[in-house]
């Protein structure tokens, strides 16, 4: 069983900068794949950003390709996901997933793949 607790959403204006954290718990992080999820009102969730269990794979949605970045600490048992140049199309509640991964370069971008979800931080770009 893994808990996971967002933060580090807000407001900010377009062009502006956040860092999202996603902290763990348990003592096996480093087994779990990871991914930041979104949801803005009246649209359906969507993949932002996904990482092996290494760290060493990463995905990117194409919205987001140069602008985010995502990060693991095993040693910390946390998730960062830095946003840059943000957009007021970036408004949504940010979401961090987890699932546990038997292969350490895999990651996952459909949420149906991920079992442990946090309960999601606003982020809101204004313009």
């Amino acid at each position: 069983q893994v808990q996971l607790v967002e933060s580090g959403g807000g407001l900010v204006q377009a062009g502006g900068s956040l860092r999202l954290s996603c902290a763990a718990s348990g003592r096996t992080f480093s087994s779990y794949a990871m991914g930041w999820f979104r949801q803005a009102p009246g649209k359906e969730r969507e993949i932002v950003v996904a990482v092996s269990r290494s760290g060493g794979s990463t995905y990117y949605a194409d919205s987001v390709k140069g602008r985010f970045t995502i990060s693991r600490d095993n040693a910390k048992n946390t998730v960062y996901l830095q946003m840059n140049s943000l957009k007021p199309e970036d408004t949504a509640v940010y979401y961090c997933a987890a699932r546990r991964s038997d292969y350490i370069s895999t990651y996952y971008t459909d949420g149906e793949q991920y079992a442990y979800w946090g309960q999601g931080t606003q982020v809101t770009v204004s313009s």
